[in-house]
């Protein structure tokens, strides 16, 4: 009985999905490890602390353990059925096909209006260097660069991704280690001043009062964007089973390190008043130590994490974009794979959207701009919540004889799961109270009415696309 429910559920799967398995134990590592560092912290740490203090601390170590539930909860499911197109695969799976569409189509979007966003800040960090070339040009040029790095192989990908990785991984790390220094040997401009003290002297860990550290929640969970990004690459991993779990199993470390350390380090060297919006909290502490390429520094860090999203999401978004023409919920062109193995015209109609955002931001006011990609953090909770209810799912399932129990167990089971949703619950009505981030809530109910035009447009046209049948026995075709 167990074994043909087990049956059943995965003739639901293609026949093959044609990948290259290319990814090595060593890119996987630093993809997760990239996955957790981004914008979010060199930039917008700095309007976290100048809103909450010292306590931010607080909000990232609360807020990491619910990522961390989030991961060991997509590793269970990983280690079950590791493929390329998971969140959807899953949401399609557990809970029903209208999930499993909205997951695809919400997940993709999530990478094309970040990569926008990416790709048009990397430009910006150019200009620091070099004022006079146009903001377009370089957008442009970052664009075509990273494009063809993505349509050669999954290999080339996952080697660009482990040098950007490595490039964030270490600047955070000389960063902790200077300031150490700073601290004990007490060497610099700031020597005489530095001191832990600046965490509980200013005011309190608490200045402005418990309240504002909860209302930094919001801000902290959109810096953790991303480091779900490992489970798309499960159908390209070279052994998932291995790597995954242990690519997974890093990420408290890896945010107690360059996270809640990084954090405790510049909050140290200087006091949390100096902090300014939109101003790196990187760049002010390095100016306070007197280091003068300090700016200059930090801008190329910058620069390489903007680069490693925008190329992280032309990877996500031509997986996701065929995984759902796969199941018939997208232009059949959008199975094809190259020579290489690599999902050449899904990655090229994302990049093509991805390049829309230059120019909607060259013609567009700036507001403009900021909705459209206010959506991003409504599509990353959306997706961690599918994560996790099918995870529950997935329990209730193998609990019942119907599918074999994880080799990966999360720890606290269901438990930690519920937990995890309240908690992203809580985070929605967090940004229904912030006015400068609200605006994510009107647009998501945009782009959901569009889901459910296009779910009953395919339900009368389409019937078998429904519920992923559409492909099931589609023998993966490759461009010579």
């Amino acid at each position: 009985m167990a074994e043909q429910a087990y049956d059943e559920v995965v003739d639901t799967e293609p026949d093959e999905e044609g990948y290259e398995r290319g990814l090595g134990s060593r890119q996987i590592q630093m993809i997760a490890i990239g996955g957790a560092i981004g914008t979010g912290l060199f930039l917008g740490a700095g309007t976290a602390i100048s809103k909450a203090g010292p306590s931010l601390i607080l909000s990232y170590a609360v807020a990491g353990l619910v990522i961390f539930a989030i991961m060991r909860a997509l590793g269970e499911l990983l280690t079950y059925r590791p493929v390329s197109g998971s969140f959807a695969e899953y949401a399609r799976e557990f809970i029903g096909p209208f999930a499993g569409y909205v997951t695809g189509w919400t997940y993709w979007l999530f990478w094309v209006v970040t990569g926008m966003a990416e790709t048009t800040a990397a430009a910006v960090y150019i200009k620091y260097w070099e004022p006079a070339i146009p903001q377009w040009v370089s957008a442009l040029g970052f664009l075509v660069i990273l494009y063809a790095a993505n349509l050669i192989s999954v290999k080339v990908f996952g080697e660009i991704e482990f040098w950007f990785s490595m490039i964030k991984v270490t600047a955070i790390i000389g960063i902790i280690l200077i300031g150490i220094g700073v601290l004990t040997l007490g060497f610099s401009k700031a020597g005489d001043t530095a001191s832990v003290g600046y965490l509980w002297n200013a005011g309190g860990f608490f200045p402005k009062g418990i309240g504002a550290t909860v209302m930094t929640l919001q801000i902290v969970m959109f810096a953790y964007l991303g480091v779900e990004l490992v489970g798309v690459t499960a159908g390209e991993s070279e052994n998932p089973a291995k790597t995954l779990p242990r690519a997974i199993n890093t990420l408290p470390w890896r945010i107690a390190l360059f996270y809640i350390g990084a954090l405790v380090i510049i909050l140290s060297l200087v006091p949390w008043t100096e902090f300014k919006p939109g101003v790196s909290p990187f760049v002010a502490a390095f100016g306070k130590i007197g280091i003068p390429a300090a700016a200059g520094i930090i801008n190329f860090v910058v620069l390489t994490a903007a680069l490693s999203s925008c190329n992280s999401g032309m990877y996500s978004t031509g997986r996701m974009l065929r995984d759902l023409a796969l199941r018939g919920q997208a232009p059949g062109r959008m199975t094809a794979l190259n020579s290489r193995k690599t999902p050449a015209p899904a990655i090229t109609v994302s990049c093509a959207l991805m390049g829309l955002g230059v120019v909607l931001n060259y013609f567009a006011p700036a507001k403009a701009f900021e909705y459209i990609t206010s959506v991003a953090t409504v599509c990353g909770i959306w997706t961690w919540a599918m994560i996790l209810i099918c995870q529950i799912r997935y329990h209730a399932s193998w609990k019942n004889g119907h599918l074999p129990p994880p080799t990966f167990k999360a720890p606290g089971g269901v438990v930690a799961s519920w937990a995890a949703l309240a908690f992203l619950a809580l985070v929605i009505v967090l940004i229904g109270f912030d006015p400068d981030n609200r605006i994510s809530l009107y647009v998501f109910p945009v782009w959901a009415a569009l889901l459910v035009i296009g779910y009953l447009v395919l339900k009368r046209t389409r019937p078998e696309a429904v519920h992923g049948r559409a492909h099931d026995h589609l023998h993966v075709k490759s461009d010579s």
